[in-house]
């Protein structure tokens, strides 16, 4: 197994032009092409922590729960993440995934429960799972306790389905 560093090097956000090229898939939900994307990617509408106002971003579903249903996503930029930090202080939300909205709950997960969201997500993407922890500064030999290691360090949140009880 390969050796993690304390604390990766995470990458910045995007600015620029770099970062109209990746709020792209926002416009793309936005014009109702959400589909497009499938089930691999959703629509995270969130309430900014400052400014109360609604927010967008389009992030990676690694992993899906259908009983309650739920959506499993991961924080690239890690704890600093702005969306990440908004739901820490706004936990409901709503998706879209698809054409589908869902209002939802984020519950953080812990190193433990990360690091096996990792370890199920690398064997079904490997690719995407070499890719994203190579990005993330994390270097895996491709060994499952490599990315178990990896997503141990990486920030997860799992969006459980709201119930909504009918109004009487």
């Amino acid at each position: 197994m390969t050796s993690l560093p304390a604390e990766p090097n995470r990458p910045q956000p995007p600015t620029g032009w770099k970062r109209l090229v990746a709020r792209l898939p926002v416009h793309l939900y936005r014009a109702g092409l959400g589909s497009l994307f499938g089930r691999r990617m959703m629509l995270l509408i969130h309430t900014g922590r400052t400014s109360g106002q609604a927010r967008r971003v389009v992030i990676e579903v690694v992993a899906h729960g259908t009983e309650p249903r739920s959506w499993t996503v991961a924080s690239g930029f890690g704890p600093k993440a702005q969306w990440y930090r908004n739901l820490r202080h706004t936990p409901q939300a709503t998706i879209q995934v698809g054409r589908r909205y869902h209002a939802v709950t984020a519950h953080f997960l812990t190193a433990e429960e990360g690091g096996e969201v990792m370890a199920r997500y690398a064997p079904v993407h490997p690719r995407a799972a070499k890719v994203l922890c190579g990005y993330l500064g994390f270097r895996t030999d491709g060994s499952p306790e490599s990315f178990r290691e990896a997503g141990r360090r990486i920030p997860f949140v799992r969006l459980d389905e709201t119930v909504r009880t009918p109004r009487r």
